[in-house]
């Protein structure tokens, strides 16, 4: 007979645990910018933000796309050149292009308003059931769950879970165990405390359960296997391209960059021009061949790579070989290559990799 995932939700004591928790939370809480109120933009911006990227890098990130879109109105009709320079180093940027998207409809559609029901927040582009429920719950005050891998993690040992956290159907059952739990009364400190707790204390590896608030309701403390949760299954190893970019200068010292597509990865940033190359030949050669048969637009490369960058993305790594070199101006006549002067770079937007391109290759040669 398959085992119950919750077969321990029912021997703890409901109560005694959200008070141990919720009483942690209020004394250790760390001080961070989108605590100082409830305000649903900023809960909502904040979490869009923490995705896959840690507390340390988002705080001043956050506290500068705030300042620069302090409303849901300013951040609906703002530019997306300017958007996307506001989260320029912060990767993933299909993040903040959604998060525009939905706040222009919340800004037509429910004026300005967060909406506050579960199925209209959901409806929003971008938003999953864990910004759904971190929104409804530390806004809001609702009890609903915000299931995310910091929350399975605790939840998993806590209540001895042994599910792949990696599959998305174990999700399900999180979000069962938080709504069995969560605290009614302080639905927002309890989802906070939860991820808290996931951050400063019941980490991935080692986690220091001799400082843990709700210790003596954790299962996997008492039977000694707190090491041993989460299960969670490895990701497929990433797929290495191997890229060549030109870093080329005008006669008049102006750099050449263009923009990327519009859909797919990184899209709409502006970047230097690069390529997948093959192993079989030189790099050199077959970034020249590119860039005339991509432009119409022939140029000239010094012999030898300048620099190497490489990139991770998720599925991705790119391994870029650097040049530099010069392109006639006259031939940029298409539209797609793009030349502007040193000062004028600060206006764009440059997805990590081009940044490091520019910083090692570029502004030496100027």
């Amino acid at each position: 007979m398959k085992e119950e995932p919750l077969k321990h939700i029912k021997t703890i004591n409901r109560e005694g645990f959200q008070e141990d928790l919720i009483s942690w939370f209020e004394k250790e809480q760390r001080d961070l910018p989108w605590r100082k109120d409830q305000d649903p933009y900023k809960v909502w911006v904040s979490e869009i933000m923490l995705q896959q990227t840690r507390v340390d890098t988002v705080i001043p990130y956050f506290n500068r796309f705030i300042e620069k879109f302090p409303t849901i109105e300013a951040l609906a009709s703002a530019p997306e050149d300017d958007v996307l320079k506001a989260w320029e180093g912060l990767g993933y940027y299909s993040r903040v292009r959604n998060l525009q998207t939905a706040a222009k409809e919340v800004h037509e559609k429910y004026e300005g308003i967060v909406p506050d029901s579960p199925k209209e927040i959901s409806s929003l582009k971008g938003v999953g059931p864990y910004t759904a429920g971190a929104i409804l719950s530390i806004a809001y005050g609702k009890p609903e769950p915000a299931v995310d891998g910091n929350v399975m993690r605790v939840f998993s040992r806590i209540l001895s879970i042994w599910l792949d956290i990696a599959k998305p159907s174990s999700r399900k059952v999180f979000e069962e165990a938080v709504r069995n739990l969560i605290s009614h009364e302080n639905p927002s400190y309890f989802n906070q405390a939860l991820m808290e707790l996931g951050a400063l204390i019941c980490t991935p590896t080692s986690p220091s359960c001799l400082l843990c608030p709700v210790r003596e309701h954790c299962q996997a403390f008492e039977e000694g296997v707190q090491t041993e949760l989460p299960i969670k299954s490895k990701k497929k190893a990433a797929r290495k391209l191997n890229m060549a970019a030109a870093v080329l200068l005008t006669e008049d010292d102006r750099v050449v960059i263009h923009k990327r597509p519009g859909e797919g990865l990184l899209a709409n940033l502006w970047e230097f021009p690069n390529f997948e190359v093959g192993t079989s030949s030189s790099g050199r050669k077959q970034l020249l061949e590119h860039i005339e048969e991509e432009y119409r637009a022939p140029c000239s490369l010094k012999t030898g790579v300048v620099t190497r960058i490489q990139h991770i993305f998720t599925h991705i790594v790119w391994d870029i070989e650097v040049y530099v070199g010069s392109i006639d101006s006259a031939s940029l006549v298409d539209g797609d290559l793009v030349a502007v002067t040193k000062e004028e770079m600060e206006q764009y937007a440059f997805p990590v990799s081009h940044q490091k391109i520019w910083k090692e290759a570029g502004e030496g040669i100027l």
